[in-house]
């Protein structure tokens, strides 16, 4: 069976070539958790597409094994407000695959605990350098009863970390994510789909301050940020054979200094 793998979505480094782009692999090593969307500090865009795919291995009553297969496609000197202008990419800037396993165990009716461990390769076609990538984590996803509007409070531990294949240069992160997200109670059917509007806020707080480049100015170090968006959930998975959705929504996140639209393709926290 096939489904979209939920986003980590986690806000990284800033996904903008900088100056010295020749030897920062920071903009772009971590992209496959960014999530699709424009991102902008001090003033500057770019655009990551990310597309979460996942195939399901296993699964029992309680338990389930999923390969993970994301690919991140990033376009520079490009924003989603060119696509009514007809105005697409010439080329892609950069491209990550980080294929991993994650193991999802129903704990009680309500609680669900998953962990994942990820293995990847991202390179910048615009210069040749390419990275090894690898992350790590575990969330924990508590259901309970408000209203019948079904509330999910979400709870995620991960780290994620680098190692160029051109020099030396390495990096890691690692953050705690916690956020809910709670439906409005409200139905609506569209052909054979229900949809329900959803709504959900996070917050995100990293060990590490992390280090968002920016390519004209000072570098932006977030220590913390916060996030809030609106999705559509579906009653059952739309799409294609090879990527379908369970949900569609929009998300802004900021904190010390960097802004993010971003558009959501499944689960948002």
């Amino acid at each position: 069976m096939m489904a979209l793998v939920r986003s980590l979505s986690v806000l990284l480094l800033l996904f903008i070539p900088p100056v010295n782009a020749e030897t920062d692999y920071s903009h772009y090593a971590f992209a496959n958790y960014l999530g699709s969307g424009v991102y902008q500090t001090s003033g500057q865009n770019a655009t990551v597409v990310n597309i979460p795919l996942s195939f399901e291995l296993q699964r029992s009553e309680t338990e389930s094994l999923v390969l993970r297969t994301p690919i991140s496609l990033g376009f520079f000197n490009f924003t989603w407000s060119d696509i009514p202008d007809g105005d697409f990419p010439d080329s892609v800037g950069t491209a990550t695959f980080t294929p991993g396993i994650e193991y999802r165990v129903k704990t009680t009716d309500t609680h669900e605990f998953q962990t994942y461990a990820d293995l990847g390769f991202g390179t910048n076609t615009t210069n040749g350098n390419d990275v090894i990538i690898y992350s790590a984590g575990m969330s924990s996803l508590l259901d309970f009863e408000l209203r019948e509007t079904d509330p999910v409070w979400v709870n995620r531990i991960f780290f994620a970390g680098y190692n160029s294949l051109d020099d030396a240069q390495s990096e890691t992160y690692s953050a705690i994510q916690s956020g809910v997200d709670i439906g409005t109670n409200y139905h609506f059917q569209v052909a054979d789909v229900g949809i329900e509007p959803r709504f959900f806020v996070a917050g995100y707080w990293y060990f590490d301050k992390l280090r968002f480049v920016t390519p004209f100015e000072e570098d932006v170090l977030v220590t913390n940020s916060l996030e809030a968006g609106i999705t559509l959930a579906f009653s059952k998975p739309i799409g294609w054979d090879l990527f379908n959705m369970s949900r569609f929504g929009i998300s802004y996140r900021a904190g010390d200094g960097v802004q993010v639209w971003r558009l959501i393709f499944d689960f948002p926290i």
